[in-house]
């Protein structure tokens, strides 16, 4: 069986047995269609965020203590054939196009305006892609801002091994043809990060509202970050990264922000933007706050949601979640040199984090400005409010769908949310699914 990237808690055969153990135990808590679990994490505290406009805070508090509605999950193209999905991404330019990561290396074109549409295939790219192992593969997209300019497309994958390379995550990439198609022989590699194990592969590559491209990557695997690159700034390991892929510099294909946070500074990679984060399972920006909202895999206890700040430095590995981690010497108490999560949720709800968006769409107003995220392995939806990083209102169980295996949510240019994954097990059908509320 082989399994998504998602369980990245997953260390070694026992886990493995353990996870399908936790993920047919607990499903009874997720939502069958659309039934309520009987129970829902515990609410937690937050911390204050620097990143929110005062404008939008204000513009935000008419509706931060408004109800969070439950979610409806309708399925969408069930003629499109999808081979473990784990990626929906919007065309910038195009808001009759999405477009579907595959985790062998596919990436799939769909119609929405056309419910029978059956997609077409604009990139196969199976033959550098190393998919191996559960965490590896094809793992993001990110079309360029300009892409209706330029034509640029990037994508993030765990590469095979060519000669005596080692394991590697690489950003690539790649423009696409007058038709559509992506010419997959113009890859252009922006950057390649050895990774010492399989796992934790973390993997979102997107573009920020200031034009700038980010890079969520794992700690580089095994358990308990065991060569510490959670805390070391001179790896690329654990960290989000923030480049200029428009204006290279110094001999690199991409060049350096003059604002990040470790420019200039000894012993530290210039690239990165935040750093402390174990395995970051898909991050999205608010769309009209400009905060960045991640979902960080957990090791043994704890599933953690994060707003991610210049600079800001989030514990991997003393800690997990609000917690010290369990099993290290270095676990931590609470410290000022660490930025906690605003939300978390233990093992008896769920074992595998995947990242959401914040709502900013018109057609549904009672979602608008909640956060959904879900659990991988679980399947239950939840929904937050925040404002300038301080949850507003607790997060809830807002809906799921047992046996059904999320592993990303998307969001349409008119901000319709769409959520992926595979159905009847982890090697299922893949589909696609969008959200809505009763209103």
């Amino acid at each position: 069986m082989v399994l998504s990237p998602m369980l990245s808690f997953m260390n070694n055969p026992v886990s493995l047995v353990l996870s399908i153990f936790i993920a047919n135990s607990v499903a009874t808590l997720a939502v069958a269609d659309q039934t309520t679990p009987a129970s829902a994490p515990a609410s937690t505290p937050a911390i204050d965020s620097k990143t929110s406009s005062t404008t939008a805070v204000a513009s935000e508090i008419s509706i931060s203590e408004t109800a969070i509605p439950k979610v409806r999950m309708s399925r969408v193209w069930p003629k499109a054939t999808l081979i473990r999905p784990v990626q929906v991404v919007a065309r910038p330019d195009r808001g009759d196009r999405l477009y579907v990561v595959e985790q062998a290396g596919r990436v799939i074109e769909i119609d929405s305006t056309d419910p029978e549409n059956e997609g077409r295939v604009v990139l196969d790219i199976k033959e550098p892609v190393f998919d191996k192992f559960n965490e590896q593969g094809l793992l993001s997209l990110a079309f360029h801002p300009k892409f209706a300019e330029n034509h640029y497309v990037y994508l993030w994958y765990t590469a095979k091994k060519v000669g005596k390379q080692p394991d590697r995550g690489v950003l690539a990439r790649f423009t696409a043809k007058d038709d559509g198609m992506f010419d997959a022989a113009s890859q252009f590699i922006l950057l390649e990060v050895p990774d010492p194990a399989w796992n934790h592969n973390g993997g979102t590559v997107l573009f920020g509202p200031d034009g700038y491209l980010y890079l969520s990557i794992g700690d580089g695997g095994a358990g308990n970050d065991p060569w510490g690159n959670g805390q070391d700034t001179n790896s690329l390991l654990a960290t989000v990264l923030r480049l200029d892929v428009d204006q290279p510099a110094e001999g690199k294909p991409y060049g350096i922000p003059s604002d990040n946070p470790f420019v200039g500074k000894a012993d530290s990679a210039p690239e990165i933007f935040a750093y402390g984060l174990r395995n970051v399972w898909r991050m999205s920006f608010d769309r009209k706050t400009g905060e960045l909202y991640a979902g960080d895999v957990g090791q043994n206890a704890w599933e953690e949601i994060d707003i991610v700040t210049k600079g800001g430095n989030y514990g991997w590995r003393p800690r997990e979640g609000f917690h010290p981690t369990q099993g290290v010497e270095d676990r931590s108490e609470a410290d000022p040199k660490f930025i906690e999560p605003i939300a978390e949720y233990s093992r008896k709800d769920g074992v595998s984090v995947t990242g959401g968006f914040v709502y900013r769409g018109t057609q549904y107003p009672n979602l608008a400005g909640v956060y959904l995220y879900a659990d991988y392995a679980v399947g239950t939806m939840w929904g937050l409010r925040s404002i300038g990083g301080k949850v507003t209102a607790a997060p809830v169980v807002v809906g799921g769908k047992r046996g059904f295996f999320p592993a990303s949510f998307g969001e349409a240019l008119d901000g319709t949310l769409y959520i992926c994954g595979t159905d009847t097990g982890e090697d299922g059908p893949g589909m696609i699914f969008k959200l809505s509320t009763s209103n």
